[in-house]
């Protein structure tokens, strides 16, 4: 079977203790997290934008069913409200964006240069290595 070879490099490079593969790893797996986080933040952002839309088609209706001091308070208060502290969704996203995550994000990079000469997913890597060597060792005694 031919293997991709950007996926067979040495793994084995960085020299890690196992200490700090275990670290590096469980780093890069809480990064993920942040990242995926991050997506449920996005997704609650557009739910809830779609959510206002309603609403505020909802104004327009209660208004044409003669019913304006329900839609003045839609519009007055509800619909210009923020989600959380008067802050807009959007803000939340750009400030968790542009703060927590780059920080994450370099801060991995940071540790991920200094330990393992900037190889990502060194766990990851040197499993994969230890599988394919197995099914080739097997296939061997076929």
């Amino acid at each position: 079977m031919a293997h991709d070879t950007d996926t067979d490099t040495d793994p084995d490079a960085p020299e890690l203790s196992e200490t700090e593969e275990a670290a590096l790893h469980e780093l890069q797996l809480g990064i993920e997290y942040v990242h995926r986080a991050y997506g449920n933040l996005l997704e609650f952002h557009h739910e809830l934008g779609h959510a206002m839309d309603r609403i505020g088609d909802a104004e327009e209706e209660l208004r044409e069913a003669g019913h304006e001091e329900w839609a003045d308070r839609l519009r007055d208060d509800h619909l210009p409200a923020g989600a959380i502290s008067d802050r807009w969704t959007y803000e939340l996203v750009e400030e968790f964006s542009d703060g927590f995550l780059e920080d994450a994000d370099a801060f991995e990079e940071e540790v991920r240069e200094e330990l393992a000469d900037g190889v990502g997913h060194v766990t990851e890597r040197r499993q994969q290595r230890r599988i394919r060597e197995r099914a080739r060792t097997d296939d061997r005694r076929d």
